[in-house]
């Protein structure tokens, strides 16, 4: 996803704004945060329920031409219920051919990524951001200020988690901001520059609020994480 140039100039990005700061700046880009396995699955089954019931009574205009008042005898009796017999067969087969035909085609990765809800996407790539600001954050004090930036490529999704101090002192506007920033450079092909204006914005906050107070610790490592 990113060039080996790429890579040098985000890690020089993160390394000059951690230079006017006490915070930390850490980076993940992934390819995909899931294969998200239940959507083909849930298409399948709302087209297997929706699409025979919706052709049955697009044909309901057949029964009126039936005279349902007429004399039965058994041998109609027993016709009747081998149509109704076939016909169940007929519905049930139906149902089974659309739910594997429509799983087989969502599970395409391209058509997968389109029908995937946003609101799916938005949630796991929250959740994974939110696994990595912690699992991070393990190796500081609480007092330590940082910041992920994490971006899905193929979710078109990114996400920003910060230290509570750093919202308390900054607010969502630097925030709102910087993931602005990557979602557009996502969307431009250039995912790079993206994260380092993201980065820089990030930068100028914890600058404003966060000091340094000495050399810089550089808990994380100052180049972004592919996964």
């Amino acid at each position: 996803m990113l060039t080996k140039s790429d890579h040098e100039r985000i890690t020089a990005a993160i390394t000059e704004v951690e230079s006017k700061t006490s915070g930390e700046i850490f980076c993940v880009l992934a390819h995909e945060v899931s294969r998200y396995r239940e959507v083909p699955l849930a298409w399948a089954a709302i087209a297997a329920l929706a699409v025979p019931p919706a052709l049955v009574l697009s044909g309901l205009h057949r029964l009126a031409m039936v005279d349902i008042f007429s004399s039965w005898t058994d041998d109609s009796v027993r016709g009747v219920e081998g149509l109704i017999l076939r016909a169940l067969s007929t519905y049930t087969l139906l149902q089974g051919a659309i739910f594997l035909c429509v799983a087989l085609i969502v599970a395409l990765p391209r058509v997968r990524r389109f029908v995937t809800p946003q609101f799916l996407k938005r949630h796991r790539v929250r959740q994974m951001a939110r696994h990595h600001f912690a699992a991070a954050g393990a190796r500081l004090s609480k007092a330590e200020p940082h910041i992920l930036i994490y971006a899905s490529l193929y979710d078109r999704q990114v996400e920003l988690v910060a230290h509570r101090a750093i919202h308390e002192a900054v607010g969502a506007g630097p925030w709102n901001a910087a993931v602005a920033a990557v979602i557009d450079g996502m969307k431009a092909g250039k995912p790079a520059d993206g994260y380092i204006q993201a980065i820089e914005i990030c930068g100028e906050a914890l600058a404003m609020h966060f000091p340094p107070n000495g050399s810089p610790r550089n808990a994380f490592p100052n180049s972004v994480l592919e996964t």
